[in-house]
Formats: structure tokens, sequence, C-alpha cells
């Protein structure tokens, strides 16, 4: 059974075009049904516009507490009768009004290995560690997210990212996002063939 996959995106959204790509290529026995983003003006957008990818805007309201979105937000997606919830550059800490709705269900990309570098602008802190010699190389993980601990729920897949002489965060940060769409692609893979859900579309 093909798996549905929602991806919620904030940004660019080059990680959710790999996920689509693959799917349309038939490496990827998935189906990117849905992408909801938090900022109006995410690429992401353009990008699922051109694929015939629906999609959901779902910005949080002046003052909102992040429970309290996180069950809007909960809400849209369950809708979509997701298999999978893909965290694909997703800038927002999720709690638990969201993650209790989908248990085992939710997965996300960081670029750092397990136990290094979590929260925002990873890939910065690596670089500045290697200048200061503590580290030649970082990477990237895909792992699930079990409650609204940052960056580290159980890992999936791992790769490593060598830090070479003279990398800028701009060298660094491409060959970082380029493995990236490819573990992210692969690590799905391995947990749709694996998957215990796949008696039938969003079932527990």
């Amino acid at each position: 059974m093909t798996a549905r996959i929602v991806v919620l995106a904030s940004g660019n959204g080059s990680n959710f075009q790999a996920l689509v790509d693959a799917s349309e290529a038939g490496t990827l026995d998935a189906s990117v049904v849905g992408l909801v983003c938090n900022r109006s003006d995410a690429f992401a957008l353009e990008r699922a516009s051109v694929k015939g990818v629906p999609t959901t805007v779902l910005t949080p309201e002046p003052g909102e507490p992040r429970p309290t979105y996180d069950a809007r937000l909960a809400a849209v997606v369950g809708a979509m009768a997701p298999d999978l919830i893909v965290l694909a550059g997703w800038m927002r800490l999720l709690s638990m009004p969201f993650l209790g709705r989908f248990p085992h269900r939710v997965i996300n990309l960081h670029p750092a290995l397990p136990g290094q570098f979590p929260g925002t602008h990873a890939i910065e802190h690596a670089l500045d560690a290697a200048v200061l010699g503590e580290i030649d190389h970082t990477g990237v993980m895909v792992h699930f997210v079990p409650d609204d601990g940052v960056d580290d729920g159980p890992a999936i897949a791992t790769a490593i990212v060598p830090i070479e002489p003279g990398d800028t965060i701009d060298t660094l940060s491409e060959r970082v996002h380029a493995v990236e769409r490819t573990l992210l692609v692969s690590a799905l893979r391995e947990t749709i063939s694996d998957a215990p859900w796949r008696a039938g579309p969003g079932s527990s």
C-alpha cells in the first residue's frame, strides 16, 4: 500500500521537492498528499503548486499559545489522513497536542548528527566548532519525534558530512542540504517498508 505523506515546511521546500520527485519516479512507495506551511511566503508553496500538491497555510495568531496552535495544526493534518508526517524545514517546535495525535508517525530531518547541535543554526554551529578545531565533520539525521524534545528522538538514519578546510557557511550548507535530500528519501523508504500502519491510510 502506498504511504500517504503530509509535509510540514517553513521555507524553501527543497526536501519537500525531493520527496515529491521520488514519489513520482517510483523510487519511494509514497504519495505526498499535502503540504502545510506556517508562513505564507514559504517557497515550498510555489513548489507544491507546480506539482499539484494541495497546500494549507496555517499561521499562528498573535499571542497564540503553542498548544493551541498545535491543536489546530493537528486538526488540519488529521483531515488529510496521513500515514507519516515529515518535518522538512519546519521551524517550529511541536508539542503534545500535535504529537500525541500521531504517535510513531512524525519524522524530522535535522542537519546534524544525534546529540550534536540541536535546534536552529546547526550548520553554523558546526562550522564554528570546526574553526575552533573541535570537530572535522558534521552530518544529517532523520529521526522520529515522540515528544517535545528538541532534535533528540530515535534516529532512523544518519550520514556524515566532512567539513573541509576553507569551508564557508554557503559551501558547507550546500553539501549538507544535498545529503539531506538523499538521506530523507532513503530513510522514508526504509520506514515505509517496515511500517506497522500499512493496514490502511491513517490507521492507528
